[in-house]
């Protein structure tokens, strides 16, 4: 199981390998988020993992605080975002959801599990991060995250009969992100 020490965090908290046992706390993180998400129930979540590339979680003394989801090309996986993606580009990451806590917000933890994510995406010759977020509703919390980690629009498209448009986002990985203090990754 890989483990991460989270930086400036006591040795209690570290980033590693979500496992079948963190599922009703992802579970739980994901129905506080389903406003910015799509719903998940367990055996949605059982066949995500199971298709996933990375999905790594933050332990906080044996609690589950946050955790991220992502998918290389080819993954069993419909959702039309990452589909959208799949027909654009030969060999990308995709994050389809990450949710920090609500208790523990604030403290980085996005951060934390995007340069972990980039470190993996570049260990596994992947030069390609994508992801999007809603412009309809708006989620400039998430847009100005995105933009400020080295994001750029590639495209938009709509969802749900035209009530959701969402922004199409790809980071370059080997290039200094804008404002994040982040080199080489």
């Amino acid at each position: 199981m890989r483990r991460h020490v989270l930086r400036d965090e006591p040795q209690a908290m570290s980033i590693r390998d979500a496992t079948s046992d963190d599922f009703p706390a992802i579970l739980q993180l994901n129905a506080a988020s389903v406003h910015f998400l799509s719903p998940l129930d367990a055996a949605r979540l059982r066949h995500l993992h199971a298709q996933a590339a990375y999905h790594r979680v933050v332990d906080t003394q044996g609690a589950v605080s946050a955790f991220l989801l992502a998918f290389r090309e080819g993954a069993d996986y419909d959702s039309p975002n990452y589909l959208w993606f799949g027909g654009h580009f030969p060999a990308f990451l995709y994050i389809d959801r990450v949710v920090v806590a609500g208790a523990a917000r604030g403290r980085g933890l996005g951060i934390q599990l995007y340069e972990d994510l980039f470190a993996f995406a570049l260990a596994q010759d992947v030069t390609r991060v994508a992801c999007e977020f809603d412009l309809q509703p708006p989620n400039p919390v998430s847009a100005k995250f995105h933009a400020r980690h080295g994001f750029r629009e590639v495209g938009t498209q709509r969802l749900g009969a035209g009530s959701k448009q969402v922004s199409l986002q790809l980071r370059e990985l080997g290039a200094a992100a804008p404002e994040s203090g982040m080199i080489g990754t």
